[in-house]
């Protein structure tokens, strides 16, 4: 694996079998102040994966702010925001006519997303989970993993989760993204050795309590390894899997790992084409 090229500030980010970061100075602290925040521009360097803005509780301009600095901090990779009402979407599709707008997801990309190493698949019992499981796509996308999608295969009708293994067990990581009774994860995991992180959402009728019933069905479920996200967080759970798929092929060059061709009907990216859902 080649090492990263600097940042904007002549540092080196951090690659997955990590090396030292260098030491910030006085002129440059790691930080840029906007007053409102102080925006992480050393989190690259230290991590691998530069800051994102959460755009709940942010206003409109500050969220198109927030993007432009993250994206002249880090020309080179994605600057991803979430969490976006109508309103800000549009601020940002007038701001940015090039950023990438998922109005399902409430997500907005900016600059291009690294070359995707490994391969991460979302799985979603439901339609009705589509908000959260494509927040979970764009944030492996901007982390750096290839994904592939495979939705409304709850348990409900668990055949048509059978007939989709094999579409799931050659990934890196699983993302299964469920709410109701949240037993989905519970029988993926059953099924497959393939590590997995379940993400309990808020869709279900009164005695779900808004998705707390299924972040308890998932946290005492009997199938072994499967680890919880809070509700409704595709974004913390894209990050984990990206970060999994991407050290499972730490040194090895993307054309060596199993996302070199697109999976699922899509494109290499996690772009939609014929069998995906519009982006």
């Amino acid at each position: 694996m080649t090492s990263p090229a600097p940042d904007a500030a002549g540092r080196t980010p951090r690659p997955d079998h990590a090396t030292e970061a260098t030491p910030l100075t006085e002129a440059d602290p790691g930080y840029v102040d906007l007053g409102y925040a102080r925006l992480d521009t050393d989190r690259l360097t230290r991590t691998g994966d530069p800051e994102v803005v959460y755009g709940a509780g942010k206003t409109p301009d500050q969220v198109v702010d927030l993007l432009r600095h993250l994206h002249t901090a880090h020309p080179d990779r994605a600057a991803l925001a979430t969490r976006l009402d109508a309103t800000a979407l549009d601020r940002v599709r007038a701001a940015f006519p090039e950023a990438r707008l998922d109005e399902v997801a409430g997500t907005a990309t900016l600059g291009p997303p690294p070359t995707p190493v490994g391969l991460v698949c979302v799985v979603a019992a439901g339609t009705s989970d589509a908000r959260v499981a494509r927040e979970a796509v764009h944030t492996v996308e901007a982390y750096g993993a290839g994904v592939r999608t495979i939705t409304d295969v709850g348990v409900a009708g668990v055949h048509r989760l059978l007939a989709a293994k094999e579409e799931f067990d050659d990934a890196d990581c699983l993302i299964v993204v469920a709410g109701m009774e949240g037993a989905l994860p519970s029988v993926v995991g059953g099924l497959t050795g393939v590590p997995l992180v379940a993400v309990p959402t808020s869709v279900g009728y009164g005695a779900s309590f808004g998705g707390l019933a299924a972040l308890l069905g998932m946290l005492n479920s009997c199938a072994p390894g499967v680890v919880v996200c809070n509700i409704d967080n595709g974004f913390g759970a894209g990050v984990f899997a990206a970060r999994v798929a991407r050290r499972a092929h730490a040194g090895r060059t993307p054309s060596e790992t199993p996302n070199g061709e697109a999976p699922n009907g899509e494109a290499p990216n996690g772009e939609a084409t014929t069998n995906g859902a519009a982006r």
